[in-house]
């Protein structure tokens, strides 16, 4: 049978009657079953963790890895479908070279988020895409600035944080970070408690 027609049709452009949007929901779901990722924003830098889950003694060290660079200014961590991540991953590495060729200087960090945030929040309006699988954390240094983090959602929503979780286990990892003064912290103060989270 056909689901042309049956109401079966879980296109990313069709709201519930009490207006969820289904596809949007089931991404957030394959991010919540990944291991988790952290990022933590000090005084001097942005540090960022992620889970590491083994599911074969057979995988390569260090592959499948969910810390990426960027641009040279830029890091991202990432959870959910890695496949996922990777677009999201080139999608910004690109935005970093256009804007660079096109002003001659590092992108800002919230002008990127911004971007890359509109590029998943695009996903999520169109019956012939689906939302991205994955949700990232981005974080930069800019020596005027200082340090800047921020977490796009897979439904393409953004905020800035000073730490934040993504994945399986962000609960515990949230309330291990509201007990710490993290605006004051050192990058060499935060790699000590992200690697004990």
């Amino acid at each position: 049978m056909s689901s042309i027609g049956t109401g079966y049709d879980l296109s990313a452009s069709q709201f519930s009657p009490d207006g969820r949007v289904f596809q949007v929901e089931y991404a957030q779901k394959a991010v919540e079953n990944s291991g988790t990722a952290i990022g933590l924003r000090g005084k001097d830098g942005v540090v960022f963790a992620v889970e590491k889950l083994v599911q074969s003694k057979l995988y390569e060290f260090g592959a499948n890895k969910r810390i990426f660079t960027v641009d040279s200014h830029v890091g991202m961590a990432v959870a959910g479908l890695l496949a996922d991540a990777k677009q999201i991953v080139e999608t910004s590495r690109s935005e970093c070279a256009d804007y660079r060729s096109q002003y001659g200087s590092n992108i800002p960090l919230k002008y990127l988020n911004d971007r890359v945030s509109m590029f998943m929040h695009a996903y999520t309006l169109y019956s012939a895409v689906r939302p991205f699988g994955c949700s990232a954390i981005m974080g930069s240094y800019d020596p005027i600035e200082g340090p800047a983090m921020f977490v796009v959602d897979s439904s393409g929503v953004s905020h800035g944080y000073y730490g934040c979780a993504i994945g399986k286990a962000k609960q515990s990892a949230k309330t291990e970070m509201e007990k710490l003064n993290l605006a004051n912290m050192s990058c060499r103060e935060l790699v000590k408690e992200a690697a004990r989270m």
